[in-house]
């Protein structure tokens, strides 16, 4: 690792990137908690069976759309442009770009939905390939149904980087809660009567499907208020000469490239998947939706934060450069802070977590640690994700779309190649159960994100000089996350895993303030500003 040009304990945060950090993390937080949530619904009512697996074949497409525009695409061609125009006070120019800006999403948006209806049926190969009969039909009519909701997630984008380059962070990234709700509530009362048999389940999922495009609709205009009031300025027009739309649109597609590209790196998981064995997708789906919450809570929030603000930073080149290498270098830490007991909680833990989000009714514990594999693997390459998305930030935040893109192709390259050999030829050369296979897909990823993320620190050391985590504090916390995590497997020996909720609720506090315990003693600074911002919050009630 590149040694930080600090200390670890002379390290001074940033308060405001601090401050936007926790605003994005505790949305996503809300987010994802109500996203558990519904999945639990889905895995009581329906386990990994076939209309199980058609949902979470055909859901992937708006969740590429709304990853790639919402955490991608605009937060790296929009937000810079439009938040550098803030930062200068030209707050004329800024609503006529985010007017413009919007404008062409809406017309995009409506053009996407409609090829997306009409090319369902021939999406299926993009989508899940290894599907037939029945369970192909029923993924194109669920694809068919969820596509106008498509057109309102990316708008509900579009008001994201609005919110975030005012610095209003909470709503934008809270804002799913509205469209998890409706699923939530669609699954409490239709569920108990549409899950009793195989044709109940698909009327149950055809009406979920149905629900997400309601909660889509939701998610946008719980948004909208705020953004006309942040900028009154806002004008529905192109725009097309304008220089600065000029900009973002020269951004745009590189950057749809390489966000794509970094999205089709996930994206060929479940593509591959569908030629494993039955319930690999399910179980996938479920596995994801866990693995991504460290990367959200703790490498979207401080790489969200960051981006406004870095590509806010006025003054000369050197001036600029050791601002970027101040907010990267606070940044990096703080996600490893987070991360790195993640990644051993996956390890260690997994079906303590799995068991207590999931195992209930269709979900069986032999589902449980099927799931834990699958996470356990995702674990190889949750650091490398998630300290790779702030160095691409950093690129963006300097108006350079095309390098990041280089790395995220090399990345998808080696997700797919190392995915189709370690899914679909390592179990049966090994000769080990094909459960397996699922674990290989996420576990060769993470290779390939390690690789994706070693190009781009070193990019970035050139551009503005070596930045990074030291590798004695990466070492601490491993050493720390595994110390933390021999209690909790005492508390599992002691309690069995007849009773997953209860265990969970017992074991995981126990290693999260293990682990919190053992870093402050160690005096690491990132523990220590958790216990200053708690004592400040017990000090105000």
């Amino acid at each position: 690792m590149i040694e930080p040009d600090k200390s670890v304990t002379d390290r001074v945060p940033s308060a405001p990137a601090r401050g936007g950090a926790a605003l994005v993390a505790t949305g996503i937080l809300l987010s994802r908690i109500f996203g558990l949530v519904r999945n639990r619904l889905i895995g009581h009512f329906l386990g990994a069976a076939m209309p199980a697996e058609a949902f979470f074949a055909a859901i992937r497409i708006p969740n590429f759309l709304q990853n790639m525009f919402g955490e991608g695409v605009l937060s790296a061609s929009f937000i810079p442009v439009y938040a550098r125009l803030i930062a200068e006070g030209n707050e004329e120019e800024a609503g006529l770009v985010a007017g413009a800006v919007g404008t062409l999403l809406a017309l995009t948006s409506a053009v996407i939905v409609l090829l997306g209806i009409v090319a369902a049926p021939y999406a299926i190969p993009l989508i899940a390939p290894g599907f037939v009969g029945e369970k192909r039909e029923l993924t194109v009519l669920l694809v068919q149904i969820m596509f106008p909701g498509v057109g309102l997630l990316v708008l509900s984008a579009w008001s994201l980087g609005v919110l975030n380059s005012h610095r209003k962070f909470f709503l934008s990234y809270a804002s799913p809660v509205a469209m998890n709700l409706v699923m939530i509530g669609t699954l409490v009362w239709f569920g108990p009567r549409f899950a009793v048999d195989s044709a109940s389940q698909v009327r149950l999922v055809a009406v979920l499907a149905w629900a997400s495009v309601v909660g889509s609709a939701l998610q946008l205009f719980v948004q909208l208020p705020t953004v006309i009031r942040v900028d009154r300025r806002l004008r529905a027009e192109f725009a097309l000469g304008n220089a600065q739309v000029r900009t973002v649109l020269k951004n745009f597609v590189p950057v749809f490239i390489g966000r794509g590209v970094v999205q089709i790196s996930a994206y060929a998981d479940g593509w591959l998947a569908s030629f494993a064995l039955a319930g690999a997708v399910p179980v996938l789906g479920y596995a994801q939706v866990i693995s991504i919450l460290p990367v959200s809570l703790f490498g979207m929030s401080v790489s969200a934060a960051a981006l406004p603000a870095m590509s806010g930073e006025l003054g000369s080149d050197e001036t600029v450069s050791a601002a970027l290498r101040s907010r990267l270098h606070d940044g990096l830490h703080r996600i490893a802070f987070y991360v790195v007991p993640s990644s051993m909680a996956f390890l260690a833990l997994g079906d303590i977590v799995v068991g207590m989000l999931y195992q209930s009714g269709e979900f069986t514990r032999g589902l449980t640690v099927w799931t834990w594999t699958v996470i356990a693997g995702s674990a190889v390459g949750l650091l490398a994700s998630t300290l790779g998305r702030l160095y691409a930030s950093a690129w963006y935040a300097m108006r350079d779309t095309r390098t990041p893109l280089k790395y995220a192709m090399v990345r998808v390259v080696l997700t797919i190649g190392l995915g189709y050999v370690a899914a679909l030829k390592l179990p049966a050369w090994l000769g080990i159960d094909p459960l397996w296979s699922v674990a290989g897909l996420t576990a060769s990823a993470g290779v390939a994100a390690w690789v994706e993320f070693a190009l781009l620190r070193r990019s970035i050391a050139r551009r503005i000089g070596p930045v990074g985590v030291d590798g004695r504090y990466v070492g601490t916390l491993w050493l720390a996350a595994g110390l933390a995590a021999l209690p909790a497997l005492g508390i599992k020996w002691i309690m069995g895993v007849e009773h997953p909720l209860l265990l969970g609720v017992v074991a995981l506090p126990v290693y999260g303030a293990g682990y919190f315990a053992l870093c402050a003693r160690l005096k690491l600074p990132e523990a220590a500003a958790v216990l200053g911002r708690l004592g400040r919050l017990i000090g105000r009630r």
